[in-house]
C-alpha cells in the first residue's frame, strides 16, 4: 500500500485502488488482518480496552491517597516504621480490593458489549461479508444500502440513486446526492459528490466504495480530536459530579478545622498532619468509582437477561429514572408486519389494476427497504416480466413517494407509490372504473373522505398514480407533476396482543408513553384507542410546526399519541420535552430516527434495526417489545437504588466518625486513632459495601424514578451521621468512665465499636423499611456478619500489637452490644421520622432522591 494522496477525491479510481493496494473486488481476508494490526481498530478513540496496569494505577491515583503514601513514607525515615508499613499495606489491599472488583466489571461489560455490533458489508476474498465497522480497513471495498453508516471516509466506485445524510459532518440538513467520478483537489467538503465520509449514513440507494481513511485519520475523527469530542454527560454522572464537589467542600473544612486544633493543642506535627490525611480518606467514600463500576456491570449483566444490552453503562441510571418513553409505532405497538387489506380504486371499488401497479413500483424499487413494499410483495405475486425499469426516484420523507420509469410496449411509463397527500398533491387527474379520465378536483373530497373513513378503522393508506413518458428514458422529481389518481392501497399492521399489559406496566413504574408517528391522525387516534392509551388527543405535525419549542414543551406534556409527525420534528420533540424537567427516552429503529435517539437521556434501538439506528442507541433491546423495556428499566431502577445505598452508608458512616474524632480531639490529650487505624476502620467498613450489587432491592424502591438529590443525601449525612457520633460519645464515656481505659485500649474499643456498628446500621439505612421486613442479599448480610466478627477478634490476634491494638475485657464487649442495639433502635426512629418527613416535604421514597429532584 502505498501514500495515497490527501486530496483523494481528485485522484483517478484506478490509481487510488492501485495506491491502496486493493482491487474492486476488495481486499484478501489475511492481507485485512495484517492491515487491522497495522492500522488498528477504526474508532475515533481507543476507550473500550484499559491495560490491567492503568486499571490498577488508577485505584492510587487520588491526591489525598498520593499525599498519605508520601507522608506514610517520610514518617518511616523519621523512626515510625511500623506506623508507617501499616499505613501503606492498608491502603494497598483497599486498592487491590476496588481493582479486583473494577476489573471484573470491565471484562463483563467488554462481553456485552460483544453481543451488538454495528456492522458494514465489505468484500473479502471476492465475496460480501458482514464486519464490525471497527475492523473495517483502508482498502476495504464495502456495499453501502439505505440505514449503513458509512465505515470510513470513502471514494464511491459505482452507485445507484444514492443520497447520503451529511448532516453530523456539514450541517445540511437534507440528504445530499452521490455518485461516482473525479473531482478537483480543491473542492470543499460539502462539494465532494464522488466521497463518503465516517460519521455520515445512507438513505436511500446503493453503492461500491472503497475505503480511504478510517478512526482518527478521518474528517470526523478530525473534527472529534479538535473539538475534544465525548459523549454528553448523563444525569447520573452530573450527580455523581455534584456529589463529589460537594464531598470536596466538607473534606476540606472538617480536615482543615481538625489539623489547626491538633497543632493548637500542641501535638506532633507530623502525626497531626497524618492523622488529619487518614480522616480525609475515611470521610471520602473512595470506593464510589468502584462501586459504581461494579453496579453498573451488575446491572448490565441483570439487563442482558431481560434482552436488553447496554452499550454505554452510564445510561442505565438514566434509564432508570426515566419518566417518559417516546416510542414510534411500528413493530413496538404493532406487530410490525403490515398486510394489505384492500386494493381500490378512486370510487371504492376493488381494483385488479391498483394492486397491478403497486406490485410493480414495489417490485422494483432498489432504494429505501420499507416494510409497505414487504407487504404488497408478499400479498399477491404478478408476472412482470413483460416490464422492464428505465429509472427511478427513490422515496424521501419530504416528498413521501417513490417513483419508477417503466417501459412497456414501446412506451415510458412512471409509476407513483406514496403516503395519499403525497402523491394527491402529483396528481392533476383521477381514473374512474371503465378507464374514464376525470378532474382530480370532481372526485378529491370523495377520495379524502373515503381515506379518513379507513383511518378510523385502524387502516394506512396509500395512493398510486401514473403518467405516459412517451420515450423517456430518465424522470427527476419534477416529473412527478401532472400525474393521474389510479387508486388506494389499504394496509394494516395488528397490534401486539400483549401491548396493553405492558403500557399498563410502563404506567405503574411511572413512565408516561408518548407514541410519535409519521401515520396519520386518524390511524394513530385509532391504535391509541386499540392498545389502551388514556388520552385519545392526537397532535399534528401541523401543528407542532406553528408552535415555539416552549409551547411544545408545555402542550406536549400532556399528550400521548404524536401523528402526520417529520423526521426533524422528532428530535425537537424530544427536546422540548427534556427542557422541561423530563428524563426521556426514545426508541427507534428507522433512519429517521437517528437525530432523536442522539437527543434523548435514553436512547434505544433493536438488534434488528438500520446501522445508523443502533450506532446512536445507548441500549439495544435484542427484542422490540415494552414489556422488554418495562424488565429493563426495573433493572436500571434496581442498580440506581444500589448506589445509592453506598452513598448513603458511606457518608452518613464516615461523616459520624469523623465528627466524633473531631469533637474527641478537643479533650482527649492524644490522637483518638491513629492514622492506620483509621484507614483499617475505613477499609472494613468498606468491605460488606462492595456486596451492595447484588442486594435485593425493596419493590417500592423500582416503583417510579428517581434522581439525584444532593439535599436529600447531605440531609441523611447529617441527621445520621450525628446519630452515629451520639453513640460514638456513649462508647468513649464506657471507656473513660467506666473502664479508666489507657490509650491503647480506648483506641482498641472506639475502633471495635465503629467497625461493628458501621456495619449493623448497613442493614438499617440500606432500606425504607425496618430492617428486620426487608431482606438483604445473602453477599451483603455474610460480608456483615464477616466484617463483625474480624473486629471483634482482631484485638485477640498477633498482628493486634503492631497496629496499636490490645484484647478488651469481656465488660465492654457486653457494654458494646448494648450500645449496637440503641443504636440500631435509634437509627430505626429516626430513619422513620426522616422519610416520613421527606414524604411529607415533596421528596419521595428512598433510599433514593424524589423523582423530579429537589
Amino acid at each position: 500500500m502505498e501514500r495515497v494522496p490527501t486530496a483523494f477525491w481528485s485522484t483517478e479510481p484506478a490509481e487510488l485502488l492501485r495506491l491502496l493496494g486493493t482491487k474492486r473486488e476488495g481486499l484478501a481476508s489475511d492481507e485485512a488482518a495484517d492491515r487491522l494490526e497495522r492500522f488498528g481498530p477504526n474508532r475515533l478513540r481507543g476507550r473500550e480496552r484499559v491495560s490491567t496496569l492503568s486499571l490498577l494505577l488508577a485505584q492510587f491515583r487520588s491526591p489525598i491517597i498520593l499525599l498519605l503514601l508520601f507522608a506514610a513514607v517520610l514518617s518511616g525515615f523519621l523512626g515510625q516504621a511500623t506506623d508507617a508499613v501499616v499505613i501503606v499495606i492498608i491502603i494497598g489491599v483497599s486498592g487491590l480490593l476496588g481493582f479486583w472488583q473494577e476489573r471484573g466489571a470491565n471484562r463483563a461489560v467488554e462481553r456485552l458489549l460483544a453481543m451488538v455490533r454495528v456492522t458494514t458489508t465489505a468484500l473479502r476474498d471476492g465475496v460480501g461479508k458482514e464486519i464490525a465497522v471497527e475492523d473495517t480497513v483502508p482498502g476495504d471495498v464495502v456495499l453501502l444500502s439505505a440505514g449503513a453508516v458509512v465505515p470510513g471516509d470513502c471514494r464511491i466506485l459505482e452507485s445507484k440513486d444514492l443520497f447520503v445524510d451529511e448532516a453530523a459532518l456539514t450541517g445540511e440538513t437534507y440528504p445530499i446526492e452521490k455518485g461516482p467520478g473525479t473531482l478537483p483537489a480543491e473542492t470543499p467538503l460539502a462539494k465532494r459528490a464522488n466521497s463518503l465520509f465516517m460519521g455520515t449514513h445512507v438513505v436511500s440507494g446503493v453503492a461500491r466504495a472503497v475505503v480511504v481513511r478510517t478512526g482518527a485519520g478521518t474528517e470526523f475523527g478530525g473534527i472529534s480530536k479538535h473539538l475534544g469530542a465525548r459523549p454528553p454527560e448523563t444525569e447520573f454522572e452530573a450527580g455523581v459530579r455534584k456529589f463529589g464537589y460537594f464531598l470536596l467542600v466538607v473534606t476540606i473544612v472538617l480536615v482543615a478545622a481538625i489539623f489547626v486544633i491538633n497543632v493548637v493543642l500542641d501535638r506532633p506535627l507530623l502525626d497531626s498532619f497524618l492523622f488529619s490525611l487518614a480522616l480525609a480518606v475515611g470521610l471520602t467514600p473512595q470506593l464510589l468509582p468502584a462501586i459504581i463500576s461494579i453496579n453498573l456491570a451488575h446491572g448490565a449483566r441483570r439487563m442482558a437477561e431481560q434482552e436488553v444490552i447496554v452499550k454505554r453503562l452510564a445510561s442505565i441510571e438514566n434509564f432508570g429514572s426515566m419518566n417518559v418513553l417516546c416510542c414510534d409505532k411500528t413493530g413496538t405497538l404493532t406487530e410490525g408486519e403490515l398486510q394489505v387489506h384492500a386494493a381500490l380504486d378512486v370510487e371504492g371499488n376493488e381494483s385488479e389494476n391498483v394492486l397491478f401497479d403497486a406490485y410493480l413500483n414495489a417490485a422494483l424499487e432498489t432504494g429505501f427497504v420499507n416494510p409497505f413494499d414487504q407487504a404488497i410483495r408478499a400479498h399477491r405475486q404478478f408476472d412482470i416480466s413483460g416490464y422492464r425499469k428505465l429509472d427511478e426516484i427513490p422515496y424521501d420523507f419530504t416528498r413521501k413517494r417513490l417513483s419508477i420509469l417503466v417501459a412497456h410496449e414501446g412506451e415510458s411509463l412512471m409509476i407513483t407509490k406514496g403516503s395519499i397527500h403525497g402523491v394527491l398533491d402529483a396528481c392533476t387527474t383521477a381514473e374512474l372504473g371503465g378507464g374514464r379520465i376525470v378532474d382530480l378536483a370532481e372526485v378529491r373530497s370523495a377520495i379524502e373522505e373515503r381515506t379518513d373513513a379507513l383511518g378510523d378503522d385502524g387502516f394506512r393508506v396509500l395512493g398510486v398514480a401514473y403518467k405516459r413518458m412517451g420515450n423517456q428514458k430518465r424522470i427527476g422529481k419534477d416529473d412527478e407533476a401532472g400525474m393521474t389518481l389510479r387508486g388506494v392501497i389499504a394496509v394494516f399492521d395488528p397490534p401486539k396482543p400483549d401491548v396493553k399489559d405492558a403500557i399498563e406496566r410502563l404506567g405503574a413504574l411511572g413512565v408516561t408513553l408518548k407514541v410519535i408517528s409519521g401515520d396519520t391522525a386518524a390511524v394513530a387516534r385509532h391504535l391509541a384507542k386499540v392498545v389502551g392509551l388514556r388520552n385519545p388527543d392526537v397532535m399534528t405535525g401541523a401543528e407542532v410546526r406553528k408552535i415555539d419549542d416552549e409551547a411544545l414543551a408545555d402542550r406536549v406534556a400532556a399528550i400521548e399519541v404524536l401523528a402526520e409527525i417529520e423526521p426533524d420534528q422528532k428530535e425537537r420533540i424530544i427536546v422540548a420535552l427534556k427542557k422541561a424537567g423530563q428524563v426521556v427516552g426514545y426508541i427507534g429503529d428507522g433512519i429517521n430516527d437517528a437525530p432523536a435517539i442522539r437527543a434523548a437521556d435514553v436512547g434505544l434501538s433493536v438488534d434488528k434495526a438500520v446501522d445508523v439506528a443502533k450506532a446512536a442507541a445507548d441500549i439495544v433491546l435484542l427484542r422490540k417489545d415494552l414489556g422488554t423495556l418495562a424488565d429493563g428499566i426495573r433493572e436500571g431502577r434496581r442498580t440506581f437504588a444500589n448506589t445509592m445505598k453506598y452513598v448513603f452508608m458511606a457518608t452518613s458512616a464516615n461523616f459520624g466518625n469523623m465528627f466524633s474524632m473531631a469533637g474527641a480531639s478537643l479533650f482527649l490529650p492524644f490522637l483518638p486513632l491513629l492514622p492506620g487505624q483509621i484507614l483499617l476502620t475505613n477499609l472494613l467498613t468498606d468491605f460488606p459495601e462492595m456486596t451492595i450489587a447484588a442486594d435485593s432491592v425493596d419493590p417500592e424502591m423500582v416503583e417510579r424514578p428517581r434522581r439525584w438529590d444532593i439535599r436529600f443525601i447531605r440531609r441523611f449525612m447529617i441527621r445520621f451521621g450525628l446519630l452515629s457520633s451520639v453513640f460514638d460519645y456513649l462508647t468513649f464515656g464506657a471507656l473513660i468512665l467506666v473502664l479508666h481505659a489507657p490509650v491503647d485500649l480506648f483506641r482498641t474499643g472506639w475502633f471495635v465499636e465503629s467497625v461493628v456498628s458501621a456495619a449493623a446500621i448497613v442493614l438499617v439505612v440500606r432500606s425504607r423499611r425496618p430492617f428486620f421486613k426487608s431482606r438483604p442479599g445473602g453477599l451483603l448480610m455474610i460480608a456483615t456478619l464477616a466484617v463483625i466478627g474480624a473486629a471483634i477478634v482482631l484485638p485477640y490476634t498477633p498482628i493486634a500489637g503492631p497496629i496499636g491494638f490490645r484484647p478488651v475485657p469481656g465488660i465492654f464487649l457486653a457494654m458494646l452490644a448494648g450500645i449496637v442495639a440503641l443504636y440500631v433502635a435509634g437509627a430505626e426512629l429516626v430513619k422513620w421520622r426522616f422519610y416520613r418527613t421527606a414524604a411529607d416535604d415533596g421528596g419521595g421514597a428512598s433510599p433514593g432522591p424524589p423523582a423530579r429532584g429537589g
